[in-house]
């Protein structure tokens, strides 16, 4: 069988996020039940320092496909009017070895992250959920937005960035795309919402715990470092707190790392993982008034498993 190229648009004509957020699902399991072996992932400097380029390798039996997302990072390519993340998937037929796909890495990574956040905003948010506040104006905060609108009935969404000129760009944007408000807030308003999703990259809080509400969900995306965080301290001891993988969150979750490090919470502290809470092994949220939240990492469990039902849709396979 030829190999194929799947690119972005032909990925979002053939996963929409309702999809996806039902795919996140069988990915989570999968990760969380010994599924998916994923080594280590490679990120390395460019000779020069200008960049990055990494491998993320993984090899599922529940579905049974390997392979791996290769990226390259260039910091300095918005300004040259590019993506800095470019890359693609590449999918292997588990019983021959036989390459069988190509998948565009960005709108990959940008579809599975948002749907695993719609995946743990389904499970733990508050039914009667209706607003939706915004922590950035990027590709994920798009994405965030249409996965929040695919597990809750969204009626209004407010935004804050760091860029005023980007924030109405976006606002205007989605306004339009979604026929429903989005207007630019201050961070203290962007809190004030139901659903919550923190999609900037910051390497410092921009979400304080004082202004989140009793009985919000708050996702938390952006960071990926140990000493990088976008939740303060205050959010995480009163959250219920959700992770994707507690092993990555033990090396690379700075939003969790730091408040133990500072000795405000524990290990424990953490109820579990996504994957545990779709089976029905841990319990979701206690109460109406309770602060839940999940940090996302990402593993390429997501990858693999949003990659392998594009694959099996563009084919016929899966039609549904």
């Amino acid at each position: 069988m030829p190999l194929d190229y799947l690119d972005a648009g032909r990925i979002r004509e053939l996963l929409p996020m309702p999809a996806c957020v039902d795919a996140m699902a069988e990915a989570m399991v999968a990760a969380s039940t010994g599924q998916v072996a994923t080594p280590p992932r490679i990120i390395m400097p460019l000779i020069d320092r200008s960049g990055y380029f990494g491998v993320m390798p993984g090899s599922s039996a529940a579905p049974r496909v390997y392979g791996a997302k290769i990226i390259s990072l260039h910091p300095a390519n918005p300004g040259r009017g590019l993506p800095a993340i470019q890359g693609f998937v590449a999918l292997f037929d588990h019983e021959t070895g036989t390459p069988t796909a190509l998948l565009d890495g960005a709108e990959i990574t940008g579809l599975r992250t948002a749907a695993a956040s719609g995946l743990a905003t389904r499970l733990l948010a508050r039914p009667d959920a209706r607003t939706v506040g915004l922590f950035g104006t990027g590709v994920q905060a798009s994405t965030h937005l249409e996965a929040m609108r695919a597990v809750r009935p969204v009626e209004s969404v407010k935004v804050w960035g760091r860029s005023p000129e980007k924030v109405r760009a976006f606002a205007e944007r989605e306004s339009e795309r979604h026929g429903l408000p989005v207007e630019p807030a201050s961070a203290e308003e962007v809190a004030a919402a139901d659903l919550i999703c923190t999609v900037t990259g910051s390497p410092a809080p921009v979400l304080r715990g004082e202004w989140v509400k009793p009985g919000a969900h708050v996702n938390l995306v952006g960071a990926h470092s140990p000493t990088t965080r976008e939740a303060d301290t205050a959010l995480i001891v009163r959250s219920r707190v959700y992770v994707d993988s507690f092993e990555s969150t033990m090396n690379e979750g700075g939003d969790l790392l730091l408040p133990i490090q500072e000795g405000a919470i524990g290990e424990d502290h953490i109820v579990g993982e996504i994957g545990r809470l779709v089976l029905g092994e841990i319990p979701g949220r206690g109460a109406a008034d309770e602060v839940t939240l999940y940090n996302s990492l990402g593993v390429v469990a997501q990858d693999l498993v949003a990659a392998y039902h594009v694959l099996r849709r563009s084919r016929g396979e899966i039609t549904a």
